[in-house]
């Protein structure tokens, strides 16, 4: 069997792209909801696949991946004609007999690269804001998580016809083939690292990107918190999928006057979530490498364990561990954590902590315990960060209705729901002007014209 190259994929896409078989809406929505009933026929194969790869539980792969992605479908699939739809613009004064709209046209072939930590639902959700919008997709699957990727691929060649969307296969060498294409469109969820390279690719192009980075996001616990509540949203946060979560609280401020109180409550939250030995249960996610583990394994002596500090090598299993003691300088706190490690500092005025959070890279998410509606004011306002929660952890991610996506060094772009589709749409202006007259004043000939565009045009 030949075997196809990167330059014949996207040339296929390309054509398909241009015959216009992917500008109806009622043919998107056919799709979607045919990637909705192979997703339902293979379930069990997707969970099976996120329990060998990431040893994730029934409840987290539905909760955090494919509920997600079912809502996702839902929610696109009920809304993609009014998106779709071409929008009134108000005319102005200048333009009298003249009528416009906004219309929303696909970029052409995308492509959609997606991480190994939530496999399933960052492949699948960019993907399916790119089919409703009328794109063609090329989606490339984390290779770290080999029996997600390979099942991924066997959904969309069931739901979709290959030129419209098809999966490629392989490590970060198939990456560089797919990126080095001239796409319409890039869509990457990664490290900032890899988000470079990235967008030193598209630029050669002149390609547009959505980045979906990362970061070290901050979680502050103020005094007047309600602290049994805030350990408990915390640990949820922090330790689902064992910390490897883009938006999971990276490191923890607690004021000094309820520290001691705090920790001993977020020791009790965690044996409430994951046991009294955590190693053992076996729902509790594994790190995703070797590689990953050795890493978190030596910010582990950038300070003091206070929580947890277990660990198996040989099974890539954390406990969930909260450092104290940690400089500011350690390695621990110069990149994301992406594990299940907590940094806590302790801090007595809120000016503190917004001056920490402020002098570094603007985060990919905060989050603020507190019952003063004044330091929220303040933070949310003078913090510059993704997206958040005021007294929760990650939820703000789970909503079609909040588009998501980070900030700087963070990332660039939104998506989710609404967002998704305008994010994969070039939104085109259209000016549609009578022909029944012709206002005079808009030539250099007019007499008059010079004074009355001063009039209307101040």
């Amino acid at each position: 069997m030949k075997t196809i190259t990167m330059a014949e994929v996207v040339a296929k896409q390309r054509k398909w792209f241009e015959s216009g078989k992917t500008r109806s809406v009622d043919a998107r929505i056919q799709k979607l909801e045919k990637l909705r009933e192979v997703m339902q026929k293979h379930e069990q194969k997707l969970l099976a696949a996120l329990k060998m790869d990431l040893n994730k539980s029934e409840f987290d792969a539905y909760a955090m991946e494919l509920g997600l992605i079912y809502t996702e479908l839902r929610h696109t699939i009920k809304h993609i004609r009014g998106w779709a739809k071409p929008k009134r613009i108000k005319t102005a004064m200048t333009h009298i007999g003249s009528t416009s709209k906004v219309i929303s046209e696909p970029y052409g072939v995308a492509a959609v690269i997606a991480p190994w930590n939530y496999p399933v639902q960052l492949a699948l959700v960019p993907l399916i804001g790119a089919i409703a919008a009328g794109n063609t997709v090329v989606l490339k699957p984390s290779e770290l998580a080999p029996n997600v990727a390979d099942t991924l691929a066997m959904i969309v060649a069931e739901a979709f016809e290959p030129e419209w969307a098809t999966t490629v296969l392989g490590d970060a060498k198939v990456s560089t083939e797919l990126l080095a294409e001239k796409l319409d469109y890039i869509f990457f969820t990664g490290s900032v690292g890899v988000g470079k390279i990235v967008m030193t690719a598209a630029a050669k192009h002149l390609t547009p990107v959505t980045l979906e980075l990362g970061g070290k996001s901050p979680c502050i616990v103020h005094k007047d918190a309600n602290l049994a509540l805030a350990a408990k949203r915390i640990a949820f946060g922090k330790f689902t999928n064992a910390g490897q979560t883009c938006v999971a609280p990276d490191y923890l401020f607690v004021h000094q006057e309820v520290k001691e109180r705090f920790v001993k409550l977020l020791k009790a939250a965690i044996e409430e979530l994951y046991g009294s030995e955590p190693l053992q249960n076996d729902s509790y996610t594994h790190i995703i490498s070797d590689r990953h583990f050795a890493r978190l394994a030596d910010f582990m002596n950038d300070g003091r364990i206070i929580i947890g500090g277990d660990k198996d090598a040989a099974r890539r299993v954390i406990a969930p561990t909260v450092l104290e003691g940690v400089d500011w300088q350690a390695p621990v706190m110069q990149e994301e954590i992406f594990g299940p490690l907590l940094p806590l500092i302790s801090f007595h005025s809120i000016e503190e902590v917004m001056s920490a959070v402020a002098a570094r890279s603007h985060p990919l998410a905060l989050y603020l315990f507190t019952e003063s509606t004044e330091v929220q004011r303040r933070v949310t306002r003078e913090l510059s960060f993704g997206g958040g929660c005021i007294n929760d952890t990650l939820m703000h991610m789970a909503s079609p209705h909040l588009p998501i996506g980070g900030v700087g060094d963070s990332g660039m772009g939104s998506y989710h729901g609404e967002k998704t589709f305008y994010t994969f749409s070039h939104q085109k202006s259209l000016l549609k002007q009578t022909t029944r007259f012709d206002m005079p004043f808009r030539y250099p000939t007019s007499k008059w014209g010079k004074k009355l565009i001063r009039k209307l045009l101040r």
